[in-house]
């Protein structure tokens, strides 16, 4: 899914939309450093599991700091060039038409300090979760900003015809120290709508749009 935002190339006078550099291990864990640096993705590396099953494992996420700790990840995996976003990222849930933004707290910067001095894999549990909602935290306002709202729809809109989805959400970061360079990170289907603000009123309404949809089709083909 992931692919059908790169294939987008998507970018206006609201901002551009890509996806980090990413790469599919599916067994054999001493080969990823080799396969690393074959596709040219650059340190540190973010880690997500291929199959998500609801467990508490599935969600964890995994951020590699050297080549040789790479040899350490447990496939099969999703592996993805980190990019520095403040600390935050944007839940975009979908819902037919309809588009709500929350924020949460996701994965710390990492400097080229850091970089250097650290070694080995850490592990981050849960992230992004409803837990950690960074709605109301006391954040940077170029970090806090959500991604203008004509961008998020043509993005939605796009997707929704290329993927034949009407019901997903969008993990989006803005890569820190812009203000118009964003990325999608990930992408879900018939994601958890709980979690998402004013979902009652909103799901209702999608269903209520399809009844009369098809209503409208009905008449029309009796006519």
């Amino acid at each position: 899914m992931l692919k059908d935002v790169a294939d987008m190339n998507l970018s206006d006078c609201y901002g551009k939309v890509g996806v980090p550099r990413q790469l599919v291990i599916k067994k054999d864990p001493s080969s990823i450093p080799d396969a690393v640096s074959k596709a040219g993705l650059m340190l540190p590396i973010v880690a997500k599991p291929l199959v998500v099953d609801g467990s508490a494992k599935s969600h964890e996420l995994s951020l590699a700091y050297d080549q040789f700790s790479l040899a350490k990840l447990e496939p099969p995996l999703v592996l993805q060039e980190f990019v520095n976003h403040g600390g935050v990222l944007f839940k975009v849930y979908i819902v037919g038409e309809a588009i709500k933004v929350v924020r949460r707290f996701s994965l710390p910067d990492v400097n080229k300090c850091e970089l250097l001095h650290n070694a080995g894999v850490f592990h981050f549990p849960r992230v992004s979760c409803a837990a950690a909602s960074a709605d109301d935290a006391d954040l940077d306002p170029g970090v806090a900003e959500l991604p203008p709202r004509p961008l998020l729809e043509r993005l939605a809109r796009e997707l929704r015809r290329r993927l034949g989805l009407h019901l997903f959400n969008i993990d989006i970061i803005r890569e820190h120290g812009t203000r118009d360079c964003f990325y999608v990170i990930d992408i879900n289907y018939f994601p958890g709508y709980g979690k998402m603000p004013e979902y009652e009123h909103i799901f209702t309404d999608f269903l209520l749009s399809l009844v009369q949809g098809k209503c409208k089709k009905r008449a029309a083909n009796k006519c």
